[in-house]
């Protein structure tokens, strides 16, 4: 697994978890626009959380997956409450035939729910 973020400072926090869950993780200083073919060619999946919260984050984020895809990456999850930025992201990539969108609920430690964008 590689966590990607332009911010430095994920990284302490994304090792915390990768120690408690007994994985190993690469990390990667990247920005949606810096992570090029090159960089994605070699994954399989790739996953977001809480990515897609202003509106000019969206043009980005679109070609990076698309990017992704056309560097044969198989599936993209992204996770996100349900803000306007990747309701209209999911409804891109849901028009064009390549993504669905999911509803999720967890229930502990508190309810949280929201929805998944899945492209493949």
């Amino acid at each position: 697994m590689t966590g990607v973020d332009i911010d430095p400072d994920v990284f302490p926090f994304l090792h915390l978890h990768a120690e408690i869950n007994k994985v190993k993780v690469a990390t990667m200083r990247k920005g949606f626009n810096g992570l090029r073919i090159q960089h994605l060619k070699d994954f399989n999946v790739m996953i977001g959380a809480d990515i897609c919260f202003w509106d000019k984050m969206m043009d980005p984020l679109k070609r990076l997956i698309d990017r992704a895809l056309r560097a044969g990456v198989e599936r993209v999850l992204i996770a996100d409450p349900g803000r306007t930025p990747f309701l209209e992201l999911g409804e891109y990539f849901t028009e064009k035939g390549k993504g669905e969108m999911l509803d999720w609920t967890v229930h502990r430690p508190r309810r949280i729910q929201g929805h998944i964008l899945r492209i493949s």
